[in-house]
């Protein structure tokens, strides 16, 4: 276990934390008072399937990406004498992740987070899976479930693409949503990373430059280098509900060191003692610490989660898993 400072924060994060509370509780009054309750259902949790089979939309929809993407698990597979696992590393291969719990700060001001340093032999090695192998609006099941359904030894949570019906979503190299909204991340096949405007350009544009995965969340964290500004005062959706994402929070971070190698990180919250959780600003100065080029936050909150192995290796904020729409993830 690492003990570092803490990074310069936000000098008043707990106010923010407890309007996150607010909003997400008048949420909840809505769901139950009456004539709102069929508005909140339809929109947030009645299931909206739009490809019930994704693998074979995949199939069917794949560029040479996907081609090569089965084309290393063929490989991987004649090479499992070469692949070793231990309680924090996985080994295949050029293909290395090796995970490290952190801490900073002490008492109520202790955070505690997992790092995943991950080399990649390939960059299609990093997936995406959707929750029951389809995909539209509300479609959720536990991150370790999902990975398990793929053979996944690691994952994380994706960005909950599902919460929302706009944003870009190109997985696996095939494009499944064309709603440019905000900013993005492109994770191309070549192994490097970028942070783009989503409305400059297209989903299909994006799988022709060679992106194999996006996320549509935010906001980005690092740009070339340096911590990007404003991003204590980002919010990703306007439909009520979700309107901050700010203060004090568990997180989940992508973060690009170099070609082909990540740092992913997942930040325990609101676990007074043994995590707090991190503002915007602290979390950018952990993947900046951690060498990252291009960082960008993902969906948080209860949602943060790291399995590796077989179990969920942190402390999820709502005393378990929270169901989500997709996953990162390294097959196994």
């Amino acid at each position: 276990m690492t003990q570092q400072s803490l990074p310069t924060s936000d000098p008043s994060p707990r106010r923010h934390t407890r309007r996150n509370f607010l909003i997400g509780t008048g949420l909840a009054v809505l769901v139950t008072a009456g004539g709102g309750a069929a508005w909140a259902a339809e929109r947030f949790l009645i299931p909206k399937v739009e490809i019930e089979d994704v693998a074979a939309y995949e199939a069917a929809n794949g560029s040479g990406a996907t081609s090569t993407a089965s084309e290393h698990a063929d490989s991987s597979a004649s090479a499992t004498s070469s692949t070793t696992v231990t309680d924090d590393t996985y080994t295949n291969g050029d293909t290395s992740i090796t995970i490290t719990k952190k801490t900073m700060g002490s008492g109520d001001d202790t955070v505690t987070y997992f790092v995943a340093n991950v080399q990649l032999a390939d960059a299609t090695v990093l997936s995406s899976a959707f929750a029951n192998n389809s995909f539209g609006e509300n479609i959720t099941a536990l991150t370790s479930a999902i990975a398990s359904d793929n053979g996944g030894i690691f994952a994380i949570n994706g960005d909950y693409y599902g919460f929302r019906d706009t944003g870009i979503v190109v997985r696996n190299g095939v494009a499944f949503r064309d709603e440019p909204a905000r900013t993005g991340l492109a994770m191309y096949t070549d192994g490097t990373a970028r942070i783009y405007d989503e409305t400059t350009t297209t989903a299909d544009e994006l799988v022709s430059a060679g992106v194999w995965n996006t996320l549509s969340f935010g906001p980005a964290l690092i740009d070339g280098g340096e911590i990007v500004e404003g991003i204590d005062d980002v919010e990703v959706d306007t439909n009520f509900g979700n309107h901050s994402i700010q203060g004090e929070q568990p997180r989940t971070a992508v973060g690009f060191v170099d070609t082909n190698h990540l740092v992913l990180v997942v930040v325990d919250g609101r676990n007074a003692g043994y995590s707090r959780g991190v503002t915007m600003t602290e979390l950018a100065h952990i993947m900046q610490d951690l060498g990252a080029t291009t960082a960008y936050n993902i969906d948080g909150g209860g949602s943060s989660t790291m399995y590796f192995n077989g179990q969920v290796i942190n402390q999820p904020s709502n005393g378990g898993e929270r169901a989500t729409s997709d996953i990162l993830y390294v097959a196994g």
